[in-house]
């Protein structure tokens, strides 16, 4: 296949065919290094020829276009990277370095060590994280002999005010993860709660050193939030401020400059103040002063059917409880985007299983807001 042909295709595509091809790091590359990638492999086999197939579906694990994956360095580099690329909830087997080693062609980080917390929707953080090859030096400089048994995590704390005085901290969990990634997605449950995240190694002792420690952000009650895509190239100006202000963007603190910075050097524009971006650049009076008219409107999705009153329903895979005479009925938050809802019905003997598969799309677009002169 020739550079041209290949440069045609989807990044999936060559991610798929640079896995196939066994190449290493395919994991972490960009666009152009998969396709140069591929064109030397093609080299290399003169008489193979690369065949492109449809990738096979799955939940990929999300990726920051600005930083690379780290490869293990063992002799299963390849089955390991396989294992990475192949959903976002298999952890793999841990490595000891967290640092990116970033391709040549990509910015290589900004020597710093910083972990940035993002709000998703009520339901779903997103962390991103830098790490230099002199934090995690410092890191087994302190664990000692520890530092052989010793794991990375993301320590998830809730830091929810539980009274009017202070605000306490509480571990929710510790979750594993591994050096070929730099982002990572956490589900989280009672919305609304303030969350932190700390990043570091922990021992088996109980020992746990962090290496940084994230901003807090406070998740949106449910229903109310926009579902944000994880790429950073399909955030929009108005969703990357919704996402900023949900992510104590604008608070005064260290962890919202880290995070303003970050957003910055993604998005490669200014993210403007708090009344800028509630109200979009129309939402100023004549004169200069901000104003505090909101408006807002969302949606919900009612599904509803019915079967046999002792049938087994699951929609997306969840039990349905059914009413004594076998209807059921279930409300869904309606994000903007596709979803797909498969609804699945067993009868009561388990001989016969129905099918049926709803796709429902939203498209929602807010306008800029229109100042009317008061002498009009």
């Amino acid at each position: 296949m020739t550079r041209r042909q290949l440069q045609a295709c989807t990044k999936k595509t060559l991610r798929e065919l640079a896995r196939k091809q066994g190449i290493a790091g395919w994991h972490g590359m960009s666009k152009e290094e998969l396709v140069t990638a591929l064109a030397g492999e093609g080299r290399h086999r003169p008489g193979k020829q690369v065949r492109v197939e449809k990738p096979h579906q799955g939940v990929a694990t999300p990726r920051s276009p600005y930083a690379a994956a780290v490869a293990r360095d063992t002799s299963n580099a390849s089955s390991g990277e396989e294992q990475i690329g192949s959903s976002k909830y298999n952890v793999g087997v841990p490595t000891r370095d967290l640092s990116a080693k970033v391709p040549k062609d990509l910015p290589a980080g900004y020597g710093k060590d910083r972990i940035v917390l993002m709000v998703r929707d009520p339901y779903w953080l997103h962390c991103y994280w830098e790490l230099t090859h002199q934090a995690v030096s410092r890191a087994e400089a302190a664990l000692g002999q520890e530092w052989h048994t010793a794991k990375p995590i993301l320590r998830l704390l809730d830091v929810s005010s539980r009274d009017t005085t202070s605000t306490s901290e509480a571990i929710v969990r510790d979750i594993d993860i591994h050096g070929g990634c730099n982002n990572w997605y956490i589900d989280v449950a009672n919305p609304p709660r303030s969350f932190r995240v700390d990043i570091g190694y922990l021992a088996k002792s109980g020992r746990f050193y962090a290496l940084t420690r994230s901003n807090i952000v406070t998740t949106p009650r449910a229903g109310i939030s926009d579902v944000i895509d994880e790429n950073w190239a399909d955030i929009d100006a108005q969703k990357a401020d919704r996402i900023y202000a949900m992510s104590s963007g604008f608070a005064p603190t260290a962890g919202s400059l880290e995070l303003k910075q970050l957003f910055e050097e993604h998005l490669r524009r200014h993210l403007g103040s708090p009344a800028v971006t509630s109200f979009g650049s129309g939402g100023r009076a004549l004169g200069g002063k901000p104003r505090k008219f909101g408006f807002q409107l969302d949606a919900e999705l009612i599904v509803y059917g019915a079967t046999e009153p002792n049938a087994r329903v699951t929609l997306q895979g969840q039990p349905v409880k059914l009413r004594p005479d076998g209807t059921f009925t279930i409300r869904f938050s309606l994000p903007d985007g596709r979803q797909i809802i498969p609804a699945v019905a067993v009868s009561p003997d388990g001989i016969e299983e129905r099918t049926i598969v709803l796709a429902v799309e939203r498209n929602t677009r807010q306008l800029e807001p229109l100042i009317h002169d008061e002498n009009e």
